[in-house]
């Protein structure tokens, strides 16, 4: 391999693998791969958002739908490249309903890992480019209504002489986002938000937060961010951003509206959703309803002995309202991830007395270290630069398998733990509990497999280590006094304000109060990856449990994550449910089982 161009290389395996595919011959097809390669597929051949790990299970994914997908057309796109003895190689193909793009890396002339994702169906295309719309209608018509007319009348009639056919439950950044794509496909979808305003979720946080993701990461579909945009930005210019979006690609977006009850009637295929509507209950009959709603559920807040008997301020960093009213006050702090690092810094810019009482170990990533060892090469104005918009950046994302992805990431702390060790050695004699993930892989590991238990240092730490923020840690509270807390140590703490930065249950509890707990668990946990490592009990799943994919309860989708995963994978849940929509047959590959209930 390393005596022919890369490219003619990637081309000849592109042309070997059709062969194969198109006579049928499966065998030809596996042989093709490393023994420890792997198929990573985003809907085009599964119906399905599945890694076939190994040449037994590309087989028996061949075998049950390589004759229905019926695929062709794969072509180079670009100049492939080799590094390290690794050929990388973008392609294009098409299936019977779809056209596709990929990714190829070969090792040794076989692949190592094969990513195939849909881009379009065929028939089916988004109205851009040569298919937009004229918009005007040049001439007289008797009758003639505006856009205006015609758009209120759509938002008059949906929900009540019409029904939608996706009511998407939960409309921040990933509701709003899935709702955008689903209206440029054509499918009648509602977005329902107990808030009023589109971005009100971000505005009703504390006065500090901000995006720790960098601007090139978390750009929406269809309109990225202006060039201009802060690399952090403030929670209300995202807030302002979202309302905007919401309105421009005129979504039907209903606010200040809460889901009471839902429920599936199998014989028919259609949901009975309850919404009240600005006090007035609405009944909403979609045919696919989407829980966008993040990645957490409700806020954990834990029952603590003498909580009620308390006579200062307590609450959960979710309705944290900022620093501000509580200068001379003593300030405990439950918690040592984000949201308790960005408030207790917020504390100490207001002169406030604060203590973070720490429970278990917190991985720190300075932000600097972490957008240019960990996102630079893919979200940076210099990949820009390189050619690596986001959308490229997130398909070589998405090709990296799960099964493998920590040791991508394992060098990439290493060097984070050289260049910071003096931070991380100031923080420890503090008494701070550091960890990098349980094999050493980092943040974006830990956040996949959990959720949690990390900062993105953003400053914070500095504060910790020289002690502006107090730190308790090993401990956790035992008991709650009128004006003070009890430490499982022995301390007592004054305390006039409590905040539990502690963290969100399962995105499971809202199945379980809106449907049933009976659904909740036929659908089974939400997130991880089965790693078995801290808080991801395995058995192995080889992707995110229940995300953006069909699960065991029909008809019902989770939609959510961080802003790039929102954008990303919002791409191939509005194609499952477009194709869905139309009535094209989308037999599921691999439908995950269920391991872990609620």
């Amino acid at each position: 391999m390393t005596e022919i161009h890369p490219t003619a290389a990637a081309q000849r395996w592109l042309a070997d693998f059709e062969a194969a595919l198109g006579a049928g011959n499966i065998e030809a097809a596996v042989a093709l791969f490393q023994p420890e390669g792997y198929w990573r597929d985003l809907v085009a051949f599964t119906w399905n958002i599945r890694t076939q790990e190994g040449p037994a299970a590309i087989r028996e994914m061949l075998q049950a739908r390589l004759a229905d997908t019926a695929p062709s057309h794969f072509a180079i796109d670009g100049e492939a490249t080799e590094a390290g003895g690794v050929t990388e190689a973008w392609f294009t193909f098409e299936t019977k309903v779809a056209r596709g793009r990929g990714h190829l890396r070969l090792k040794e002339g076989k692949a190592w890992t094969l990513l195939t994702t849909m881009v379009e169906l065929k028939g089916f295309e988004e109205k851009k480019g040569t298919r937009r719309i004229k918009g005007a209608e040049h001439g007289v018509h008797a009758g003639r209504k505006s856009w205006l007319e015609r758009r209120q009348e759509e938002e008059a009639r949906l929900g009540y002489d019409e029904q939608p056919y996706v009511v998407i439950v939960g409309g921040g950044q990933g509701g709003i986002i899935l709702a955008a794509r689903l209206r440029r496909l054509g499918v009648p979808t509602i977005v329902v938000e107990k808030n009023e305003k589109p971005g009100d979720s971000w505005r009703k946080r504390y006065k500090s937060l901000c995006l720790h993701d960098p601007v090139w990461y978390d750009h929406l579909p269809y309109l990225p961010f202006p060039d201009d945009w802060p690399v952090f930005a403030p929670k209300d210019k995202v807030g302002d951003w979202l309302e905007m979006y919401a309105k421009v690609m005129e979504l039907n977006y209903w606010g200040s509206t809460v889901a009471k009850k839902a429920s599936f009637d199998e014989a028919s295929g259609e949901w009975t959703v309850l919404v009240n509507r600005a006090g007035q209950d609405v009944t909403l009959r979609p045919r696919q309803l989407v829980f966008a709603l993040g990645v957490s559920g409700y806020a954990n807040v834990p029952k603590l002995p003498g909580a009620d008997g308390f006579q200062g301020e307590q609450h959960h960093s979710s309705r944290h309202p900022g620093p501000e009213g509580y200068q001379g006050k003593k300030v405990v702090v439950l918690g040592s991830n984000n949201s308790a690092h960005d408030i207790c810094a917020a504390m100490v810019e207001q002169g406030v007395d604060v203590t973070m009482v720490q429970r278990s170990s917190t991985h720190i990533a300075p932000s600097d270290s972490l957008m240019e060892l960990a996102l630079g090469g893919l979200y940076s104005e210099q990949a820009v630069k390189n050619g690596i918009d986001h959308h490229t950046g997130d398909l070589i994302f998405a090709s990296v398998p799960y099964q493998i992805m920590h040791t991508f990431h394992i060098p990439v702390y290493e060097e984070m733990k050289r260049r910071n060790a003096e931070l991380y050695g100031r923080l420890e004699q503090a008494g701070f509990m550091l960890d990098f993930g349980d094999d050493g892989s980092g943040l974006f590991m830990k956040y996949l497999r959990r959720g949690s238990g990390y900062y993105i240092d953003v400053g914070a730490s500095e504060l910790v280590a020289n002690g502006s923020v107090k730190l308790k840690s090993r401990t956790t509270i035992e008991h709650i006094n009128a004006k003070s807390v009890t430490l499982t140590d022995g301390t007592e703490l004054p305390a006039d304000l409590i905040v539990y930065a502690t963290g969100y249950g399962s995105m499971n509890q809202f199945l379980a109060d809106l449907v049933s707990p009976e659904v909740a668990n036929k659908v089974g946990k939400v997130w991880g990856l089965g790693s078995g490592t801290t808080k991801d009990p395995g058995p192995w799943e080889g992707e995110l449990r229940n995300m953006w994919k069909p699960t065991q309860q029909p008809n019902l989708w989770i939609h959510g994550g961080n802003l790039h995963q929102s954008r990303h994978y919002s791409q191939f849940l509005s194609l499952q449910l477009k194709a869905r929509y139309e009535g094209l047959d989308t037999p599921v590959h691999g439908l995950a089982p269920v391991h872990h209930l609620r």
